[in-house]
């Protein structure tokens, strides 16, 4: 009996060691194996090189330029917490001597370090890396500094230098808030595209894992093309021991350099364009025109949109900055904070206006060409169709009129002179009117329906990032009084507010006659070699599909007079200006004040080219927005040539900032019973 007790102990014992045995070969094996050669080896991650942000002809306009890095890599244990680690202090200050001795006598006289200094980069007691992980002690290194370095490799042991890159952005600051910049990634995961890469980032390969210090687009293109433009991580593979300390000889994989994006803004137009909002800006608050100087007109905005093919040529958000005060990732905000965001796609970029108006007011009478093609589309009048203009409309039954503006009394008009002379009675009475008459209160949906197939209240799909749909408060009964006086003040600007871009998108779409097409921000993504990897060609978001004839009633429309700075110029081209008013407080007291705004598309038969321009308290559009969009066209014109051949700018032909000494057509309403429902 107690044989066979210990036979079948010992039987026992095998098998469960037989069986332990196996679930560690085939089960737990290739855990262990990778953890084994985890153990023995590290990956240190080493920046990536940024590929660069070129405009349309190759200028570049964002780019990473070499700079050259010392790092060290600890071979023994300098720790002075432990017995080993005192015993080898003396060496490593010994070291740290030499090395500040090198960077003395070979680096720049201002870029100096102290051993004291060296010693704390050193991390010794691996406070901030772990052991085995390189120490970066100093970068930008010149030319002698990296000589002298490689040719004393044995003096210095553990010593590695290697290629890093720094951004750099066109001194010109062109198009700086399209562009965007660059911050540290630890600081940037409120991200959702950080935030992914944050959760993933252990399991990424080496190229693709992103450090904490690594700089990273927090907007405009460095953002929306942060995968191209990053290029890979290069890393250090270094064999350590159980204690976490380097056991071997490193080894080192270069990072790789990113693609380089070709935008589609052309430096020279954007230039212009920029050039252009600056000098009107000036001109509008040292030049009394209707009596009076603007000198609440501090911000610009511009957008130029090639019709045919969705480009953007120019992209202009004045006031701007000089992103260079990040090159090295420092976060001077005291010098952006208020004109780091684009305000051609956002309402806060460039700062506010005096009297802390945004970037996205209302559009006042650059809505009316719409206004006049649904009326023709929904049949609420035909093209022959007469109505007499008494300067004024009343809205519904109540008391409340609004006037044209300076109250002018324009007679018999049908659509396309009520757009030429920007009759706001025309639009009341025969498109919103009629709209609610037709409808009723679902009228409103119908009008938020036809915007929003024309890009006003819907993203253009441009990619850029914190794109704003826009301002849209004729859905609001309450304010307006009734869904009639909603609609009627829809019908002439004075209820929903967007940004310059979809401005652009929406002169673009009647320049096409109902094709809405992508706004191009880039034009293709090269890699170093100069192959291309991916082109961005025309896209059609959606069609309108409206009668030939109506859109041919709309474009004969765009032909507002009067436009001094407009003199000279050489093509047949469709404008509509526009001035809204907002209500402010100023001293206290509620008052309204003028914006400019200004679309148009030249040439009128073959467009090729659409213009937008707003300038919050810059007054009538006539004045502050035309002249920057004359220059703009100039500008294209001699750069591509709006009939398709390239124009030399010819000298005296420019407007300086003159207007017209009455605007015919602004839509700037003056409102009787109660002028808050104007606009607010």
């Amino acid at each position: 009996m107690r044989i066979n007790i210990f036979f079948f102990s010992t039987f026992i014992i095998f098998s469960v060691i037989i069986v332990r045995l196996a679930f560690l070969q085939f089960v737990e094996g290739p855990e262990l194996t990778q953890q084994e050669t985890g153990g023995r080896t590290k990956n240190y991650p080493l920046n990536p090189i940024r590929g660069s942000i070129l405009d349309a002809a190759g200028t570049p306009i964002a780019y990473s330029k070499p700079s050259n890095a010392l790092y060290v890599t600890l071979l023994k244990n300098y720790n002075k917490n432990s017995p080993a680690g005192e015993k080898n202090r003396p060496e490593i200050e010994a070291f740290a001597e030499q090395m500040v001795e090198a960077f003395n006598k070979h680096g720049e006289p201002d870029a100096k370090l102290t051993v004291e200094e060296v010693i704390a980069l050193l991390d010794l007691e691996s406070n901030r890396q772990h052991g085995y992980e390189p120490r970066r002690i100093k970068g930008d290194l010149t030319d002698k500094e990296v000589a002298f370095f490689i040719e004393n490799k044995q003096q210095f042991p553990g010593v590695e230098i290697v290629e890093e890159n720094v951004r750099y952005y066109d001194t010109d600051t062109v198009a700086v808030q399209a562009v965007g910049y660059l911050k540290k990634f630890s600081g940037q995961k409120s991200l959702d595209k950080y935030a992914a890469i944050d959760k993933k980032n252990s399991d990424r390969e080496p190229g693709l894992t992103y450090m904490e210090s690594e700089l990273v687009g927090v907007d405009g293109l460095e953002l929306m093309f942060q995968d191209a433009l990053r290029g890979k991580s290069g890393y250090m593979s270094i064999p350590i021991n159980p204690q976490n300390m380097i056991d071997g000889v490193p080894s080192l994989m270069p990072p790789e350099k990113g693609y380089n994006v070709y935008t589609t803004i052309h430096k020279d137009i954007q230039m212009e364009a920029e050039q252009a909002i600056v000098d009107q800006l000036k001109w509008l608050r040292t030049t009394p025109f209707s009596g009076e100087t603007h000198p609440e007109a501090q911000t610009g905005y511009a957008v130029a949109m090639e019709v045919d093919t969705g480009n953007i040529v120019a992209m202009a958000s004045i006031p701007d900055y000089d992103p260079n005060v990040w090159k090295d990732g420092t976060q001077d905000w005291d010098h952006v904070i208020a004109h780091y965001q684009n305000g051609t796609i956002t309402p806060y970029g460039s700062g506010r206006s005096k009297n802390g108006l945004d970037s996205v007011p209302w559009l006042g009478s650059t809505i009316k060409p719409l206004s006049v093609l649904i009326g023709l589309q929904e049949g609420l009048f035909a093209a022959n169709d007469y109505y007499y203009d008494q300067g004024y409309a009343q809205i519904g039954k109540d008391e409340r009129k609004v006037r044209n503006s300076l109250s002018k009394v324009l007679g018999s008009i049908n659509g396309a002179v009520a757009i030429e002379k920007s009759s706001n009675a025309f639009m009341i009475d025969m498109v919103g009117e009629k709209l609610f008459n037709k409808y009723g209160a679902s009228g409103i949906e119908v009008w938020d329906n036809y915007m929003k197939q024309f890009g006003l209240g819907v993203s253009t799909q441009s990619g850029l990032p914190k794109e704003f749909l826009g301002k849209i408060d004729y859905d609001n009964i309450e304010q307006a009084g009734s869904a009639m006086a909603a609609l009627s003040f829809a019908s002439f600007g004075q209820s929903g507010g967007y940004t310059t871009l979809q401005l652009a998108q929406y002169t673009a779409t009647i320049a096409n006659k109902g094709e809405r097409i992508k706004p191009q921000i880039a034009l293709k993504i090269e890699n170093q070699d100069g192959q291309v990897i991916q082109t961005f060609k025309r896209q059609v978001l959606n069609t309108v599909e409206f009668e030939d004839k109506h859109w041919d009633e709309v474009i004969k429309g765009m032909n507002t007079q009067g436009l001094s700075s407009f003199e000279g110029f050489g093509y047949d081209f469709a404008r509509k200006t526009g001035t809204s008013e907002m209500s402010i407080k100023e001293n206290g007291e509620a008052k309204f004040t003028d914006n400019g705004v200004f679309v148009a598309f030249a040439p009128r038969d073959k467009p090729k080219l659409a213009v937008a321009v707003i300038v919050p308290e810059g007054g009538f559009g006539s004045y502050s927005a035309a002249p920057i969009a004359r220059k703009i066209f100039d500008a294209y014109d001699e750069v591509y040539g709006l009939d398709g051949t390239p124009h030399p700018k010819v000298e005296g032909t420019e407007g300086e900032g003159e207007a017209a000494e009455e605007p015919q057509e602004e839509g700037a309403a003056a409102a009787e019973g109660n002028p808050q429902e104007v606009a607010e």
